[in-house]
Parts: structure tokens; C-alpha cells; sequence
């Protein structure tokens, strides 16, 4: 039990904190120009993971699905889905605000409170 708690708060973690890397890492992808839409998907996809700012965020996500996918094989999934989804929430909103994204103080509290029902959530299930 304590194993897959440990890992939903990582899949929350990789989840929520590469969520402001991977906007910041994707800047400039507007500006990409082609004839054909199916040229300026590809360009678009090139550009992605050819962009270390983009491509090491969006390794590390994905990682996060990998253990989430793992998890979900033996875990509650009445605890995984809310937990794993919550957390990444919190986790964006602690990244954004470290990074300067977000400035209001409403949103930290809302995140300790979502912190308080998945302990709670958590505590139930133990």
C-alpha cells in the first residue's frame, strides 16, 4: 500500500511539475511556417523533440505515465485516479509559482487544501 502511495505522489510529481517546463520549452512553435499542414505537423514535431527545453520535460511526463500505468495494475483505483490527478494539479501549481507563472497565494492554498483531501483520501484507505 505504502509502495503505491509513494508512487502516485511521483506520477502527481512528474506529471504536474514538467507541465510548466513543457509550455516553456514549446515557445516559438507558433511561429513555425509550411505549405502543407502535414509539413507543419512534421516541422512542428521535429522542432519538439529536437528542443532539449521541450524533449527532457516531455521524457520525464511520460516517465510518469510509465509508473502510473505500472501502479494502476495492483492499485485501488478509487485511490490512484483522484490521487495521481490531484497531485499533479498541486505539483503544476508549486512549479508555476516557483517559475513566477502564478502569483496568486489563493492558488497555494487551494493546492494545500487538495493536499488535505488526498491525505485524508489516503488516511481512509489505510
Amino acid at each position: 500500500m505504502i509502495y503505491h502511495i509513494l508512487s502516485l505522489i511521483s506520477v502527481g510529481l512528474l506529471w504536474g511539475a514538467t507541465n510548466p517546463f513543457l509550455k516553456k520549452g514549446s515557445k516559438g512553435i507558433e511561429n513555425i511556417k509550411a505549405k502543407t499542414k502535414l509539413q507543419k505537423f512534421s516541422q512542428e514535431i521535429q522542432f519538439l523533440l529536437k528542443n532539449p527545453s521541450n524533449s527532457i520535460p516531455l521524457l520525464l511526463n511520460q516517465s510518469g505515465s510509465l509508473i502510473y500505468v505500472l501502479t494502476l495494475q495492483n492499485a485501488n483505483l478509487t485511490m490512484a485516479v483522484p490521487i495521481a490527478n490531484a497531485l499533479s494539479f498541486v505539483f503544476t501549481a508549486f512549479a508555476g509559482y516557483f517559475l513566477g507563472e502564478i502569483h496568486s497565494k489563493n492558488t497555494l492554498f487551494g493546492s494545500l487544501l487538495v493536499i488535505i483531501g488526498s491525505s485524508l483520501l489516503i488516511y481512509d484507505k489505510i
